[in-house]
């Protein structure tokens, strides 16, 4: 029932649809881009220096356990 009542959308009026959806996007500045970039690479270095230490300690763990068997 519900798919009777869909209307067909034609590919001429779906264009159009996609134009006035994307005119209303706000798109980031630059700075707003670069600013984000430099975000996201300090937040990356951070988080895989975090892992690295946290690898290592378990790595020490497991060789420890090992050795004591």
């Amino acid at each position: 029932m519900a798919e009777d009542k869909k209307r067909k959308t034609s590919p001429a009026e779906f264009i159009n649809q996609v134009r006035t959806e994307t005119s209303k996007v706000v798109w980031p500045t630059r700075e707003e881009t670069i600013r984000t970039a430099i975000f996201v690479f300090i937040m990356m270095i951070i988080l895989s220096l975090f892992f690295l230490g946290v690898d290592t300690v378990f790595n020490g763990i497991v060789g420890w356990l090992l050795k004591l068997a």
